[in-house]
């Protein structure tokens, strides 16, 4: 009884923090990057106010992976941590989201978008939204075993955003505590287009508050888009990786302030804590370089030279090629803006 009182009360916490004047700001859950070194590592430039875990990929015989447990039970952030899982096997996800419920988790999170092939040909992840009356059973199934938050990241369909309305409608016939809209479809991926209707339409109609997801690359992206669909947050996944400055940079804008962008030694500083936090001791250096180049796979596209910047590194393998590269580019007192080429705002 004293459990689901605590998990009342969780719920009630998460329903409070989007209650605010200024939109919640969230880091996106991205697997293999968003993990507990990089969590720990955001907290030191400014970090969000709420993170979503990597998810937790269930299946009928599934435990909760250590590593990714580690961030909800080690949490570094000293913020709320929401634990994600993604699947299609209801009884199964209904066991482990009660498992997850007895750490402190501000909510359970159900994935409806992973767009990677190989999740969503299992019909998990954006898999889902092609079978709406499945995810009506598995929605109405999570509800009824999870005693505290409830909430859902999504895109607004498989194939065509014309079909967020009915996938809308099935969301609105259950008790959920926030709903992140990623506004792309399932098979534009990680395209040039951002269906920020979507996401305002979302707004309009749900009863519970409404985060926007996609292509938040700096704080004047930010603004535009919460003016756009007037959303109660922001997830930054992308952008975050490339520039962790992003969070106080966009807290500055909607307070008013000056927005002051990071130079090169800083950007450069970055890379240096980055690789010290997340490339684990005692493994080969090649392993290192290789977890290194996800993270500049992102970082690359915000640089003036982006092109050469990410050709080289593609191509290093060692730990001084890495960081010669990285010192070529960024030994220099210029600010950067850390903004991909031709980004642009909602509309």
């Amino acid at each position: 009884m004293d459990q689901i009182k605590d998990l009342g009360g969780r719920r009630q916490d998460l329903a409070r923090l989007f209650q605010g004047q200024v939109p919640v700001l969230s880091l996106a859950p991205m697997q293999d990057i968003t993990d507990f070194p990089f969590w720990k590592l955001m907290t030191r430039y400014g970090g969000a106010d709420l993170y979503f875990t990597e998810y937790f990929r269930v299946t009928p015989d599934y435990k909760p992976e250590k590593s990714i447990l580690r961030s909800i039970t080690e949490n570094p952030t000293g913020r709320p941590a929401i634990a994600q899982i993604i699947g299609n096997d209801a009884v199964a996800m209904a066991r482990v989201a009660r498992e997850l419920e007895r750490h402190e988790v501000a909510a359970i999170d159900l994935n409806l978008g992973c767009p990677a092939p190989v999740v969503y040909r299992k019909c998990a992840g954006g898999g889902l939204l092609r079978d709406l009356p499945r995810i009506d059973a598995l929605l109405g199934r999570l509800r009824d075993a999870i005693d505290g938050a409830f909430t859902v990241k999504t895109r607004v369909g498989f194939e065509s955003a014309g079909e967020f309305d009915a996938l809308l409608e099935v969301f609105s016939r259950h008790s959920l505590d926030l709903v992140t809209v990623h506004g792309r479809t399932v098979a534009e991926k990680y395209g040039p287009q951002v269906h920020h209707d979507c996401i305002a339409q979302a707004v309009r109609l749900l009863p519970c508050p409404v985060q926007a997801n996609g292509s938040v690359t700096s704080a004047r992206s930010a603004l535009a888009a919460i003016e756009f669909t007037g959303a109660a947050g922001l997830m930054i996944g992308r952008g975050a990786i490339r520039n962790p400055w992003v969070f106080s940079q966009i807290r500055d804008a909607f307070a008013g302030r000056e927005v002051v962008f990071p130079k090169g030694h800083d950007v450069l500083t970055y890379i240096e804590e980055l690789y010290a936090a997340v490339c684990q001791p005692g493994y080969p250096e090649r392993m290192q370089i290789q977890k290194m180049k996800k993270y500049m796979n992102f970082l690359g596209e915000g640089l003036e030279d982006a092109v050469r910047f990410l050709h080289d590194i593609r191509r290093c393998d060692t730990r001084a090629d890495f960081f010669g590269i990285c010192f070529t580019h960024l030994n220099h007192d210029k600010p950067i803006a850390l903004e991909p080429v031709g980004a642009v705002c909602a509309g």
